[in-house]
Parts: C-alpha cells; structure tokens; sequence
C-alpha cells in the first residue's frame, strides 16, 4: 500500500512548521535585537523552504482529520521571557527540519537536502542568537560614551567619571594619541586596559577596547572599536564571538551601511566638528548625525568636538548618544562634566539604576 499522500501531509505540515518557527526568531532579531546580519540569515532560510513547498504538498493538507490540530502543552504557557520564545521556536524548527529530511529523503530528495543544511545552519545561529545579550541590552540603554587618551592619572580620571554614573568606557591609545604615547610598550598599555577593565567591572559598565583584539581578548573585554583602516568587522567577530560588541567610526553613509551588513553592533558618526583627537579629518557636521540616525538600526553616537556647548544639539539630530573625549578628560572636573553630558544626553536616573548606579 502506497504511503504516498501520508509523506505529503508529514512533509506539507513540517514545512508549515518550519517556516513559522523561523518567522518568530527572524522578528525578534529584527525588531528586539536590530541584528540586520541574523534576519537576513533567516529570511533567506524561509524563502529556501518556501521554493520547495511545491503546490502538491499544500493540496495534500487536510487539517480537518488531523487529530493533534490545535493541541496545545502547557510548557507553552510557561515560555515567560523573550528568549524562552526564542530558544523554543528554534527547537520547533530544527524538529521540524528533521522529519523534513527523514522523510523526505525517499520521496523528496531535493527536500530533505534543503531541510540538512538549514538545520546545521540554525544550530549555529542559535548559538550566536542565544550568547548573553547583557552586553546589548546595556548598549542600547547607554547614552554617553567615553573614549579615552593617554594622560596623567588617566584611571583615575575614569574612576570618577564611574563613580558620576559613566557606563561605557573606550580605551584607546594610539601613537601620537596622546604625550609620550609612542613611547610605551605594549605591557604598559595591557596593564592599563587591565585596570581600566577591572574599574568597569566594578562600577557595572561596558569597557572597549580600540583597534586591538589582542587586547580586548586578553582582559576579557566587552566588545572592541574599529577605524576604518582597523581589522574588519567581519574577521574580528569570528575572533571574538557572538556576544561581544563591535563598533565602526562612520563619516558617510556608504561607510555606515557597510557597518550594518558587516554586522557592528553601532557606530560612531563624526567627526561633527575639528577635533585634534583626528587630526586632519575634515567635519562632517549634524547633516550626517541626522540622516545616520534616521537610517540606522543600530546606535549611532555622535563624536568629534562634541562637549557641552554643543550636546543638546547632536542629541536633537537624532544621535542615540555622544561619544566624547577632552569634554570630560580636560574637565576641570571630570565627575562634574560627566554629569551635565549624561542630563544633556538624555540618560535618566532610571536609567542609571538599572545599570548598578546607586
């Protein structure tokens, strides 16, 4: 007896499956965690099914006499977070792909081959998709963004700038960056980038590392940023993996949406005004800061001269934050500065809060 139609409805009702599991991480990546990278991933694995989702499967479905039709679990009442959603619609996928090849493999081989490579391929998404998103979460919340230079008591300065309620902290020291900055060797600035770790592990907040994946590896960094003429963002992910950030220094829109597809997880716009921090470096001004921020899905910091004179500004171009450099380090006060740039960025008290600041 001929089990043809049977196959047909297994392989209709798991394609059906497949494709909707699919569609709810795809969703949450688009809308939640704005990861451009991930959705195109998905999307790409629903249209690979949908082109095998031939016109005799559909015509063999006949929900009518499925006796599980509508049959619920009362797991599914317990899925209380995002991420339970999430990790149980990528189970109903990758289930749903395997019975795709299992059975699919003597009636459908095209199918079945199909259904194999999107499965080994969603395991590894969802390694990526499930890494702690701690560090995003916070990204996202955070609206002030100091970025460092080799100065005297430089820890210390930071320490304060914590303590005013700062969470997200860039070390960077290039040559010429700062005085005497060609003259330290590598150990001197691991030491530094440790301590400076050390603090922001303390105080709750983000700590980046510019240009150096070495050192980001090497102190346990939250994520690193990038130049344009720095590593690609590409390579430094499959060093770095699924759940550290990475950041792009943006002048144009050509350099931002190539951030985007690269898979950063935002970028700095600038820079808006002269600054000495780049030397050379014609500005872009607000025109840029505004038509990033009304394109990107990412967060765009506005950078460059950016101080208190000009902060409410760049926050009313639409920039999701302000990434500064002398405003606070050539401060008279640091902790002062910090503060008037964390009210004129928008950053709330809640906010602070929910980031360990008392």
């Amino acid at each position: 007896m001929s089990h043809q139609k049977d196959i047909e409805r297994i392989l209709d009702a798991n394609l059906d499956r497949a494709r909707e599991g699919l569609r709810v991480v795809e969703e949450w990546c688009r809308l939640a965690l704005q990861r451009p990278e991930l959705v195109r991933q998905l999307k790409g694995y629903r249209q690979q099914l949908g082109q095998v989702h031939g016109e005799r499967l559909k015509l063999a479905r006949h929900t009518a006499t499925d006796p599980a039709a509508g049959l619920g679990h009362a797991a599914q009442a317990e899925r209380s977070t995002p991420m339970h959603v999430v990790a149980a619609n990528c189970a109903r996928a990758q289930e749903a792909l395997r019975v795709l090849e299992e059975f699919g493999r003597g009636y459908e081989p095209e199918l079945a081959v199909v259904a194999a490579g999107i499965r080994y391929g969603l395991y590894d998404l969802e390694t990526r998709l499930l890494a702690s998103q701690q560090r995003h979460e916070q990204l996202r919340r955070t609206r002030l963004y100091l970025v460092t230079r080799p100065i005297p008591n430089l820890v210390t300065v930071v320490k304060a700038c914590l303590e005013a309620g700062l969470r997200l902290v860039q070390y960077r020291e290039k040559a010429g960056s700062g005085p005497a900055s060609q003259d330290r060797d590598d150990g001197d600035k691991l030491r530094t980038a440790e301590a400076l770790r050390q603090l922001c592990d303390h105080y709750g907040a983000l700590f980046i590392v510019n240009d150096r994946v070495d050192f980001a590896l090497a102190v346990n960094a939250d994520g690193i940023h990038l130049g344009q003429r720095d590593m690609g963002p590409v390579i430094a992910r499959r060093l770095l993996g699924p759940d550290r950030i990475i950041g792009r220094s943006t002048s144009c829109m050509e350099q931002l949406q190539q951030a985007v597809q690269d898979g950063c997880d935002y970028v700095g716009t600038g820079p808006v005004h002269a600054t000495p921090t780049k030397p050379g470096r014609q500005p872009v001004g607000l025109n840029y800061v505004h038509e990033a921020a009304g394109w990107s899905p990412i967060p765009c910091f506005a950078i460059g001269g950016v101080d208190i004179s000009c902060a409410a500004e760049a926050m009313a171009a639409g920039a999701h934050g302000l990434a500064v450099v002398r405003a606070v380090l050539d401060a008279r006060n640091p902790g002062v500065a910090t503060r008037q740039l964390l009210a004129l960025s928008g950053s709330t008290a809640a906010d602070r809060s929910r980031e360990g600041v008392q």
